[in-house]
């Protein structure tokens, strides 16, 4: 016994979870708004049903005693006109009326009673219908927010683990690697170009000393002779540095 109370349970408690976990509050708030409106329009036709039936019992009373008034009035004439037992009979139905009356008035009573209390629950569900439809659609917007929140919550805690960003992080590294690649590219292009451009603004020093050298041996022409010195103008200089010798 205490075996199969715990597997039934068991398996209770595993369907409720399961149809807890299925539950969309924005459609079981939609529903439980469209039952209670089903409940509502049976309510109103149970009202109707009530109030055309204590207008019946009603007009059933009003005639019993409209047919008690009416008996009573042949028994006073049947009494002028001297039928005794002619006015007894009358008298018999208008109590057989009466009676009628009588019950059907204590019916009515307790039909309106029924009535009444029939109305106070249509108002009743009328006005929860109302407050239920100005908080479904506060609820709903609850809901959606928070099932957002719970989705952004769990997108940041993946983040880390996420291959996509993974994959994201590295193809960002290549890039910079590329562009690191490119500028040191870039950088070596300009240093050779700048070799180059002065090696182009010093060639014609070069150039001009070597078609010199090829005019000078073509034609025979002798190398260019320095210009000799003067004596004359050694002499004071020679003097000078041997007037500073004596004095050593």
């Amino acid at each position: 016994m205490g075996f199969f109370d715990r597997l039934s349970r068991l398996i209770r408690a595993n369907a409720n979870a399961a149809v807890g976990s299925m539950e969309d509050p924005a459609k079981i708030l939609d529903q439980s708004v469209a039952d209670m409106q089903s409940d509502l329009i049976k309510l109103r036709q149970a009202v109707a049903t009530a109030i055309a039936s204590q207008k019946r019992i009603q007009n059933q009373a009003e005639q019993a005693e409209s047919q008690a008034a009416t008996w009573y009035e042949r028994a006073e004439l049947a009494l002028k006109k001297g039928e005794e037992d002619l006015a007894r009979e009358a008298l018999g139905r208008r109590k057989t009326c009466q009676d009628t009356a009588t019950a059907l008035n204590t019916q009515l009573q307790s039909q309106a009673g029924q009535v009444e209390q029939l109305k106070k629950s249509l108002i009743t569900l009328e006005s929860r219908i109302a407050e239920a439809k100005t908080k479904k659609d506060m609820l709903k917007a609850r809901a959606q927010a928070a099932q957002a929140q719970e989705q952004l919550q769990s997108a940041v805690g993946s983040l880390g683990t996420n291959s996509s960003m993974a994959a994201f992080e590295r193809m960002e590294e290549k890039v910079q690697t590329l562009e690191a690649r490119s500028q040191a590219a870039a950088e070596l292009a300009g240093s050779d170009l700048e070799s180059q451009f002065a090696a182009l603004e010093g060639a014609p020093e070069v150039d001009d000393e070597l078609a010199a050298l090829k005019n000078r041996l073509a034609g025979g022409v002798a190398a260019p002779q320095l210009e000799p010195v003067k004596v004359s103008e050694l002499d004071p200089e020679l003097e000078q540095l041997k007037r500073s010798i004596d004095k050593l």
